[in-house]
């Protein structure tokens, strides 16, 4: 989809990127074609500028200079040419406040899951984030991306596809878990555990090193971005749906299902809610 995007060229909004579509301006490559269009020679100079631009960006595999140009919204255009280069993270923390720590990381490349833990490889998510040129996440421009620059004091220099955006301008709302159900994924017996409930899992495990605890809180922190890449593919292929490349350039999910690592314990899931005085519906 990024080759034939013009909006993030300026000038150029989502009125005049359907024109372009509809005068078979299908993609950078039929550039030649733009003196047959009703465009201004100066717009055409600046299209034809830019996509020069746009395609050593793309050749040299910089997926900032399309985030920096692209609404939130539209950063699924660029998920495809740089889906190798992908990192679906997620974190948890003790609370919102300053004094919050960070507990757990999960790390998601499409293949393999890395997993860090406060208090024993927490560091090592440092060097392995830097393996990776796009960072995906849900609210993570707003939470996640922050938190982790704030806490290990460093700047993340990743472009970043945030599904919150993607899937708003899409009408799904909400939460994580509030989307993945709109989008019919089910998270079983983890069902009803949200970041509140990771908190206790955490401040459990702490409390009585009671190692199901951990268990459970890693499930529920894997499970996040386990199924951020369904909600990746689902998110860009609703959107392809709504352009003229609705036959052609839809991603399938994959068949390969990775397995999460951890499983909920039902007997720690009961204990803390009835512990919590907590009702889930």
């Amino acid at each position: 989809m990024l080759v034939n995007t013009f909006i993030h060229i300026p000038g150029i909004g989502p009125s005049t990127e359907q024109k372009l579509w509809e005068s078979n301006i299908l993609s950078w490559e039929n550039s030649s074609s733009l003196t047959g269009t009703e465009l201004s020679l100066s717009k055409i100079a600046v299209l034809k500028n830019h996509i020069t631009e746009s395609n050593q960006h793309l050749e040299n595999q910089n997926p900032n200079y399309f985030e920096a140009r692209l609404p939130s919204s539209q950063h699924f255009r660029y998920f495809p040419e740089f889906r190798k280069s992908c990192a679906y993270i997620d974190i948890e923390t003790t609370g919102l406040d300053n004094s919050a720590v960070i507990t757990t990381i999960a790390l998601y490349n499409g293949k393999e899951i890395r997993y860090f833990i406060q208090g024993k490889n927490l560091d090592e998510f440092i060097k392995e984030v830097h393996k990776y040129k796009v960072l995906i996440t849900y609210n993570g421009r707003s939470f996640d991306i922050p938190f982790i620059e704030a806490y290990f004091n460093i700047r993340l220099p990743h472009a970043q596809i945030d599904l919150r955006y993607i899937l708003a301008h899409l009408g799904i709302k909400g939460g994580l878990k509030k989307c993945e159900k709109a989008l019919g994924i089910d998270r079983k017996e983890l069902d009803g555990v949200d970041g509140f409930f990771a908190v206790l899992l955490w401040n459990e495990y702490r409390k009585s090193s009671n190692p199901k605890a951990l268990e459970t809180l890693l499930a529920y922190n894997i499970e996040d971005v386990i199924n951020l890449e369904t909600l990746m593919i689902k998110a860009y292929n609703l959107n392809i749906s709504r352009t003229v490349f609705s036959q052609t350039h839809r991603i399938k999910q994959s068949a390969f299902k990775i397995e999460n690592p951890f499983k909920a314990d039902l007997h720690t899931i009961e204990y803390l809610k009835n512990e919590n005085s907590i009702k889930y519906y």
